[in-house]
């Protein structure tokens, strides 16, 4: 699974990490996050989030 970097504040996603204090479980790939997910650091959308490192 491959890691997203937002491009606004540089936040990364990382699949095996999730984003659990926003309902995301450990293991979910970030095209599978739910469409109204947003950067839990900067609010902005998955479509401000490039493939990363």
């Amino acid at each position: 699974m491959q890691r997203y970097v937002c491009e606004v504040c540089h936040y990364v996603y990382d699949p095996e990490k999730g984003d659990p204090d926003n309902g995301v479980q450990p293991g979910t790939d970030f095209l599978d996050l739910p469409e109204d997910w947003v950067c839990p650091l900067c609010s902005v959308g998955k479509d401000m989030f490039t493939e990363g490192c």
